[in-house]
C-alpha cells in the first residue's frame, strides 16, 4: 500500500513539473538546458508512467527556472 502511493506521488510531481513547463512555454529541451540537466532526464521526471525520484536539488532547479516555489511541485494533495 505505502510503495504504490509512493509511487503515485512520484507521479504527481512528474505531471506538475510537465503542467508548469507547459504554462512557462518551455519545452522538456529548454527547461533541462536552464536546469544543466538532459532533455532525456525530463522525460523520465515528467513520464506518466515512470517512477522517478529527483533530487531535492533538482527540484529548486526547475522551481527557479519555472518561477515556481518547490511547494508547489511537491504538493501532491493538491494534485
Amino acid at each position: 500500500m505505502i510503495e504504490s502511493q509512493y509511487k503515485m506521488n512520484l507521479i504527481k510531481i512528474g505531471l506538475k513539473i510537465a503542467y508548469y513547463r507547459k504554462l512557462a512555454g518551455m519545452t522538456q529541451e529548454e527547461l533541462a538546458e536552464v536546469c544543466d540537466l538532459s532533455a532525456g532526464y525530463i522525460s523520465q521526471l515528467e513520464g506518466p508512467n515512470s517512477y522517478f525520484c529527483p533530487s531535492l536539488k533538482t527540484l529548486f532547479l526547475i522551481g527557479e527556472a519555472l518561477h515556481v516555489p518547490i511547494s508547489k511541485l511537491v504538493d501532491v494533495e493538491d494534485a
